[in-house]
């Protein structure tokens, strides 16, 4: 990839006789803001710390900006990690937490100040510089420690689960503001998380991990419109995967598939396909799931397997479609959005 902030080759950590990194091959596009998704113990961290510095390579290279740092100590590489619990002094003003880098590096104190509060500023906490961090709210800490990581301008900001520790309405707030930011300053950021839908909302590419190993790179809606494997399929958001006899009698070609819920319609059982592009199934809808805004129908189909639908309550309540549980009816979708996954196993 030209113009690469990071490149990793054949890059791995073992524990033991655990293989935690089992060979991952990465390039990350200065400016990208790019995420490592995939489920604990995944490998997603231990790459991350690689990167830092934190953490050792079995084997493998690490280059940032084009120079090779596989074997340099963390102070020495141009990057700076945001942890999941903020890691602020207690005892230092916000302004003094955020100028800190700069005084480790000798800068003067004017000059600090001034990197200090502009830092402050693009993270929209002017006016907090004298409180202590007990004086914050959780997402005001959160900016904080983003302000200190970025007062320096590392070529590469490396977020280990930043937002995990926050409420929901809060995080979803951060999820927005944050990449707002990294548009702003124009830095790389590597975003670590097992949040599909953070990943998805933020990024500008995806890497899924699984195992040690990275089962698809690529743009948001790539990897959840066309999931390379059935773990992408099955990991990134809901997915439905039909296989074996059912994907023959369903689909009537073998092999393995996945289909969103969001795709699916729930008609009457009677109901003709609308288009001759759409494939139907039939079956018993075994279970309601009322999410206020859209309802999650569980059916059985006739032709074996389980598909679950998703469907909007533009017109609907909680008594209506628990009317459902246990009636017949007919699934539709766009042939299109029937998407043959590779079989890795």
């Amino acid at each position: 990839m030209e113009g690469s902030a990071i490149r990793l080759r054949d890059l791995r950590k073992s524990f033991g006789e655990t293989d935690a990194v089992a060979g991952v091959d990465l390039d990350i596009g200065d400016g990208e803001f790019f995420s490592m998704l995939g489920p604990s113990g995944s490998g997603k961290t231990t790459v991350l710390r690689m990167i830092a510095g934190f953490e050792t390579p079995t084997s493998g290279r690490i280059e940032l900006a084009g120079q090779e740092v596989t074997g340099l100590a963390p102070f020495e590489r141009d990057v700076h990690t945001v942890f999941q619990d903020y890691a602020l002094f207690p005892h230092m003003t916000v302004e003094q937490n955020v100028a800190y880098p700069l005084k480790v590096r000798k800068v003067p104190k004017a000059e600090r100040l001034v990197r200090a509060r502009k830092a402050l500023t693009e993270v929209r906490l002017e006016g907090f510089g004298k409180r202590r961090p007990a004086q914050l709210s959780g997402g005001q800490r959160q900016r904080v420690a983003l302000a200190r990581a970025l007062v320096g301008r590392p070529r590469v900001l490396l977020l280990d689960e930043p937002l995990g520790a926050l409420d929901l309405k809060l995080r979803e707030q951060m999820q927005v503001e944050l990449k707002a930011l990294q548009r702003e300053v124009g830095i790389t950021f590597v975003f670590v998380t097992h949040d599909q839908e953070e990943a998805l909302t933020m990024s500008d590419r995806i890497a899924v991990f699984n195992q040690g190993r990275i089962e698809q790179v690529g743009a948001p809606a790539e990897i959840y419109e066309r999931p390379a494997t059935a773990f992408v399929a099955s990991f990134v958001g809901t997915s439905n995967l039909l296989e074996g006899e059912s994907a023959q009698r369903v689909v009537g070609t073998p092999g393995i598939y996945s289909i969103r819920p969001e795709k699916i319609r729930v008609l009457k059982e009677s109901a003709e396909p609308d288009e001759p592009e759409h494939t139907t199934a039939v079956g018993t809808v075994a279970e309601v799931v009322y999410l206020g805004d859209a309802t999650r129908f569980l059916v059985d189909l006739d032709a074996g397997g389980r598909l679950t639908a998703l469907q909007q309550n533009l017109e609907t309540s909680a008594e209506d479609v628990a009317a459902y549980r246990g009636t017949r009816v007919r699934l539709q979708w766009n042939r299109r959005h029937t998407v043959p996954v590779p079989d890795h196993r």
